[in-house]
Formats: C-alpha cells, structure tokens, sequence
C-alpha cells in the first residue's frame, strides 16, 4: 500500500452509514416479572413492542426475530434456539446463524424508545472505531448488551469459544449454550459503551409499561407516535411532511369552515394515491389544496362590506 492509499479501515469508516447490517432481535423470553404475559405483543402508544422495535431497524438487510412466528407489521425471518427458552445466549446464536452482514444489530423486543436514528448511531460508533460492539448503558449506568451493534466475526468467535468450553465440561444442551448468561459472551468482547437512557429503557414490569405509555402521551411525542401507529394499522409506509398537512389543516379551518380540515387532508391523500402514492405526490396535493385554501380566505375576507356596523345597506345589484 502506498502514502497515498487509502486504508481499508478509512474507506470503511467513509462508507460507514451505506453499509448494510443485518438485526436480530430476541423475542422468546418468559416475561416472568410481566406475569407470563406475550411481552412482544403488549402494546404501547398503540403498536406491539415487537414492531416498535421491528420500526427502529426497518432498513436492516435481513431482520431475525428468534421466537415462534406471529403477525407482525413488516416480514421478517424467523428462528427459534433449540430447546425453546436456552436463554439469550442460545438464541442469539440461533439468530445469528440466519445473518451474513459483517455487523449485526442485537435488539431485545421490549424497547419502546428504540428509534432509527439510535440505530444508525450504534453502527456508525461501530464501523468508525475500533471496538467489536458498541452498546447502550441505561440510566444508572448498566451495560445493555441486547441494545447493542457488533461485529459478527467477534460474535461468532465467541460463540464458538463458549461453545467448546461447555462441550470439554461435558455439556452439550442446546450446543452447550442453554443457560449461558450474555455477560459470558460479552466479556470476551472489545466494546464501546453510549449513555442514553432513553432508547436503552426495556419493559420488565407492569409499571415499566405504564411509564412507556404515559411517556408516548405527552405533548411533544403524541402526534408522532399517532402517525406512526396509524401507518402500522393500515399497512402504509410513507414518509411525509407532517408540517404541511398541519399547516394545510390550519388553512382550511379557519379560511373555510373548521370540519373542512380533516375532510381536505382525506382528500389529498386520496389524490395523492391516483397520482402514484409517494411523498412528492403528497406534497403536491397539499400545495394545491393549501393554494385553494387561501384563495377561498382571501374571496371570504373581500366578500365582507368594508363598512360601519350601523351603516344602511346598499340595494342590491337587481334592486328596482
């Protein structure tokens, strides 16, 4: 390699955010502390934590989801350890064979705060230091090795190495992972740690629930979370300028009439759909619409007789 050469490692870090990765998220565990409820499918903010999750990394090469199959909002791949319930360790194995990306992301089911952008800046901190994985550390500062990004070579290493070690003790359940606590794993990992305890917040209890649901109420997180749900429920996945439609809305109310705000954001978007569907055909409907909107303000508004109140009123223009 020449002075003027680049090094692999520079041309991975420039690329970093082009690179595809693969998930795997593990979606099997007993939910003890929940009462042996379906903990994957409890919903917050109207969607299942599962596809709160499934939402964060929906740019991911291959998604495996490791638990018995069940709808979810976008497909996946399905795996599950052997026997069911061998524990984080097993399953991420088991995941990890269905994966060919040379980082995968390892997400529990029960992240609620999960979003793209946390994802892309556990890869990004991966492919541009020097670290086997990058993980979350929550709010008291505990490592969160299933909010993690890691290099699949370093996991499978390690898989491998504990595999062996079980297998000389003489045990071989589940490939002599069943059991294993993911510390086991970790341990032999280089890894970088990232404060959020936001995104890292899992949902172990009841109350853990509770406060994930009261959290997506509040004001400043509430219409996001709407039209997130809604594109869930009805099986869209557009990306559009919330701002314009609101903007739109407003036009109409208050230029028109106030039930005119939700029958004309119907309308565009069911012009938008004749028009192809997509974010441009969206805003382009609602440039139109808001246009007429104003136009309809402006008629309404020079319509009014620039007039004293008590003034006597002209005759009309077919008076006799």
């Amino acid at each position: 390699m020449t002075a003027h050469e680049p090094s692999p490692d520079a041309e991975y870090a420039e690329h970093a955010t082009d690179l595809p990765y693969d998930a795997v998220v593990l979606a099997g565990g007993a939910a003890k502390r929940l009462g042996g409820a379906d903990k994957p499918g409890v919903r917050v903010g109207g969607r299942a934590l599962l596809d709160r999750v499934l939402g964060a990394c929906a740019d991911a090469r291959t998604t495996v989801v490791v638990a018995e199959p069940r709808p979810t909002a976008r497909p996946v791949t399905w795996a599950r350890e052997r026997p069911p319930g061998g524990g984080p360790v097993a399953a991420l194995a088991a995941g990890l064979r269905h994966t060919t990306a040379q980082d995968v992301l390892v997400l529990s089911a029960d992240l609620p705060f999960l979003t793209e952008e946390t994802v892309r800046r556990l890869l990004t901190a991966l492919r541009t230091g020097a670290a086997e994985g990058v993980l979350l550390t929550d709010a008291d500062g505990r490592e969160q090795p299933l909010v993690a990004a890691y290099r699949a070579t370093a996991l499978r290493r390690e898989l491998t190495m504990l595999a062996g070690a079980a297998s000389r003790s003489g045990s071989t359940a589940g490939g002599g992972l069943t059991g294993l606590p993911l510390r086991r794993l970790t341990a032999g990992l280089g890894l970088t740690r990232v404060p959020d305890p936001v995104a890292s917040f899992d949902c172990d209890t009841w109350d853990d629930i509770a406060t994930a649901r009261a959290r997506i109420r509040e004001h400043e997180h509430v219409l996001d979370e709407w039209i997130t749900a809604v594109k869930d429920e009805l099986g869209i996945d557009l990306d559009v300028d919330t701002g314009a439609l609101l903007d739109l809305a407003r036009d109409a109310a208050h230029g028109v009439a106030r039930p005119a705000a939700p029958l004309t954001t119907f309308l565009v978007g069911y012009a938008a759909a004749l028009a192809g569907g997509g974010p441009e055909a969206v805003a382009e409907a609602s440039r139109k619409a808001a246009v007429l909107a104003l136009r309809w303000a402006d008629e309404t508004a020079a319509a009014k007789p620039d007039v004293a109140p008590d003034a006597t009123p002209a005759p009309r223009p077919d008076a006799g």
